[in-house]
């Protein structure tokens, strides 16, 4: 019973929108109302571990649920092995984490703002994926500590489901990190690599072109009979840091992430599939990425915060650019699904003991504006 650890935490919140009926991505859309309370997250996390008497661990077994009054889900079931000699490589296999990127695998009860970006919760929904992983990592206490390297093969879909097709995934990482100043300055960073596919249900893959009337839009049809059935190419590249420095004033810490690349998706959304599309693929060239900066408040237990993030589903069309219809009345394609969002969240934190903390977080949500026209 010494290797079972068995941990957890609950996120209960009350949340006010601005209108009835919102559409949200802070704990998802609002239902016949403007005010709510909610379970957001409600884990228990079982992890068995067999460690050597130097602190090694050679194998550990994790398992982490989700409840509240959304439903129940499987958050994480992995197993991890270490191999014994060098203690420089795992292999982890079943649901757990996406390496990609910072946000994406960084706990939900460490994240200062209530909920991911806007980005991250489109293109990697529900953070984990089913799959294996080899990581190579210098051990703590050797030369190398500050060198992470991970990537495997994932089903490409949210956690919580069956595999919907038969490509697989490859998500790879480089993670570096150092400290200086007897570790009150520590840096870190890592860059990022995704290349997978989205299933194609016909024959039709649309991108951006421009119409005969000189619109922008989804002018571009490639109608090769071969493309059912087929994969679209999704591929991101990300890169990120993180800065936490304690001085007088107390802890600062800055991170920074940015990703962009190709996703494929359908005329209304662009959002990576929980379930195997039906109809014609629009591929798209995105961008986002977020900043935080916390400050901690003269070693209390007091934080403020601040945090951007933005997301550009479709990086080669603008607002002026977004009508359904061109002069000719034309379709373009286009779709709410192609309009950029910016958010600015600004929160304050109090540290009540070692075990809880309470957030005030304000949200502004900005779409780009667009040209009057039909939707």
């Amino acid at each position: 019973m010494k290797k079972l650890k068995i941990s957890g935490y609950i996120q209960t919140q009350y949340q006010v929108a601005d209108s009835m009926n919102v559409k949200s991505f802070e704990g998802g859309d609002f239902s016949n109302s403007d005010k709510r309370f909610q379970v957001r997250r409600g884990r228990i996390k079982f992890d068995y571990s067999n460690t050597t008497p130097e602190g090694i661990v050679r194998s550990q077994y994790v398992f982490q649920m989700d409840m509240s009054e959304a439903g129940f889900a499987i958050k994480d079931a992995y197993a991890k092995l270490t191999e014994p000699k060098y203690n420089w490589v795992s292999l982890t296999m079943g649901v757990q984490n996406r390496p990609f990127g910072f946000e994406v695998p960084f706990s939900s009860s460490l994240r200062e703002s209530p909920e991911r970006g806007r980005m991250s919760q489109i293109i990697f929904p529900k953070e984990r994926d089913l799959g294996a992983m080899i990581t190579l990592e210098g051990p703590k206490t050797g030369r190398f500590n500050w060198l992470k390297i991970q990537g495997g093969f994932f089903n490409g879909n949210p956690n919580n489901i069956a595999e919907i097709d038969y490509k697989k995934d490859f998500i790879g990482q480089v993670v570096l990190k150092k400290s200086f100043l007897d570790e009150r300055l520590k840096i870190s960073g890592g860059f990022s690599y995704y290349n997978g596919g989205i299933f194609q249900a016909t024959k039709k893959v649309y991108t951006i072109g421009s119409l005969a009337s000189g619109a922008a839009g989804f002018a571009n049809v490639d109608s090769t009979a071969s493309n059912k059935n087929g994969f679209a190419k999704r591929e991101y590249y990300g890169f990120d840091i993180q800065v936490s420095l304690d001085w007088a004033l107390g802890l600062s810490t800055f991170r920074y992430e940015t990703i962009m690349g190709t996703q494929p998706g359908t005329s209304s959304s662009s959002a990576s599939p929980s379930a195997l599309p039906g109809g014609d693929t629009y591929v798209r060239n995105f961008s986002g990425g977020y900043i935080y900066f916390v400050q901690n408040i003269l070693h209390s237990k007091h934080d403020i915060m601040l945090k951007f993030d933005m997301y550009d589903p479709n990086t080669k069309v603008t607002g002026s650019d977004l009508i359904t219809k061109d002069a000719n009345g034309k379709s373009t394609g286009l779709s709410t699904a192609d309009l950029a969002y910016a958010t600015m969240g600004l929160g304050y934190i109090y540290h009540f003991d070692e075990n809880v903390k309470f957030t005030v977080y304000y949200a502004m949500v900005a779409n780009e504006s667009v040209v009057a026209g039909p939707w």
